[in-house]
Parts: C-alpha cells; structure tokens; sequence
C-alpha cells in the first residue's frame, strides 16, 4: 500500500523526530521475539538502516515499494532477508522484525494526536505490512536458492566416482536412484573416463535397496554411454533379491557382466587386463 506524498512526509518526520527512540524501542521489541540469538549490536545496526531507508524514502516524495525512489529501501529489506535466511531463521521470525514497527508507530501518533491520528495510522499500518511481505517473499526466495544448493552439493557428494587401479574407475551407489542423480552419476562417470582414460569402469549397487525398471533403465543408459566412450562396464552387487526381482521384472543385462560383489568385479576386471591375481591364503601358526 503505497502511501502519498503527504503521509510520506509525516510518517519520515514522526520517525526522524523520535529517530533514538525509535530505534531503541523498535529493537527491544525485536529483541524478545529473537529470543537471544541475534547479538543486541547487529539487531540495532539492522533497525538503523531500517529507520534510515524509510525515513530517506519518505524525505523523497510518495513511498511506494516498486517505485524507483524506494531502491534503497527495497535493497535493505533484501539485505535483512538474506541475512536472517542464512543465519538459520525462519521466514515469521524476519518478517516480525518489520512489523514490530507497528507498535512503535503506534505509540507515536497516539502521543502526536490531531484529527487525523487514525487514518495516518491505518495507512502507516498498511505500509508497514508491504514492507513485510517484502520481506517474507525474499526470505522465501534466499531460502529457496540455499536448498537447491545444498541439494545439489548432496547429489555431487552422495555420487562419487573413484580410481580403484590403473585404468579402473568405480561408481558406488547408495540410496534410491531416480532421474537427476542418474544424470549426475553419468556425467560424473563420463568426465572421470575422459579423465583418467580408464578402459573399464564398474557400477556398484550394493547399496541401493531396490532395483526396479526405473533404476535398471538408469543403469543401462549409463553403461550405454560408458560404452560409447569406449569403457566395458561392470556390474556389481547383484545381491539374491536384486537378481530374483530382475528375473521377475524380466529386466535384461544382454551382455554386460554382473557379479556379486565389489571384490568380485575387481577382480574380474584385472584379469582382463592381465594382472595376476591370487588368494592370501591364512598364516598358520607355527
């Protein structure tokens, strides 16, 4: 709710002329929904530039939020947002630092009084809820973009490619894979092959607790696109329930080699590049 050039005026003289005690009651105020965990210095540095965008608005002309002369206010409202977004707060908790300014204005026209105190009242009110819902929307938005971070920083963690031997990589997989992390594993795989230029790269699914057709369809084309740049796959893990839900989904492999474990593939994987491999057999007491 936009206010006009007249009520601007008034609302930036009403808080300029009480600018200490605005501030301070306007932070104590803040101060008791936070609880503590914002230090009193940089809640009051926050209520300063606050007072100070809002006055500065009002001193222009008319305050409306998406007019070019609220840049600076609409800036510090950002600020404040992104602010409380990473500090762990939660979006109630920003907003209720805008309208704490409500009490504060309040107090100042009921003391100010004239014939007008009401209606100066209401549409400082009204002001005073845009600018929170300002602030709740960016929150929102700030909140939103971390999420998508640290699930994307999950998804690269949770996928990981490693170099087993010269020329063998391997894909451990854990969890549920649906259409995005497959895409990673792929591209993950893919880059590691061109990488590294291993000729043979094993995919292990030991530690994924279902294979449907979804997840073997995943699997196939990961091993097709493995094949294309020229690396022979390897699939390991095929625990017995994995293979008894294979045949019965009548999922094929055609000819790409499963074993049962890790171990298993490894070792499958240097004989065909001609490394010798042999048992350690126990140390018998003398």
């Amino acid at each position: 709710m936009a206010l006009s050039a007249e009520e601007s005026g008034r609302l930036a003289a009403l808080l300029s002329g009480n600018a200490e005690r605005v501030t301070q009651r306007w932070t104590e105020i803040i101060a008791g929904s936070l609880r503590g965990r914002l230090s009193q210095a940089e809640l009051r540095r926050q209520v300063q530039d606050l007072h100070h965008a809002i006055v500065s608005t009002g001193e222009q002309g008319a305050i409306d939020l998406p007019a070019e002369n609220a840049t600076e206010l609409r800036a510090t409202l950002s600020e404040l947002s992104r602010g409380r977004a990473r500090q762990g707060f939660s979006a109630t908790e920003t907003a209720i630092s805008i309208f704490a300014l409500k009490d504060v204005v309040a107090e100042l026209v009921e003391e100010a009084g004239g014939d007008n105190k009401l209606r100066d009242y209401v549409a400082y009110s009204g002001l005073i809820d845009e600018l929170g819902l300002f602030t709740f929307e960016s929150f929102v938005r700030t909140r939103e973009s971390l999420i998508a971070d640290q699930a994307e920083q999950l998804l690269e963690l949770s996928t990981p490619v490693v170099k087993l031997w010269e020329g063998v990589v391997a894909v451990p997989l854990v969890g549920t894979l649906d259409s995005a992390r497959a895409q990673v594993v792929m591209e993950r795989l893919l880059q590691t092959l061109v990488d590294t230029g291993s000729p043979y790269a094993i995919i292990d699914i030991t530690g994924v607790p279902a294979v449907d057709t979804q997840v073997a369809q995943h699997i196939l084309k990961t091993v097709v696109a493995a094949r294309l740049m020229g690396a022979d796959c390897i699939i390991s893990g095929i625990r017995p329930q994995i293979a008894q839900t294979i045949v019965a989904l009548g999922i094929e492999f055609g000819d790409i080699a499963t074993k049962a474990s890790l171990a298993d593939a490894l070792r499958h994987v240097l004989r065909l590049t001609g490394v010798e491999t042999a048992r350690r057999q126990p140390r018998r007491d003398a």
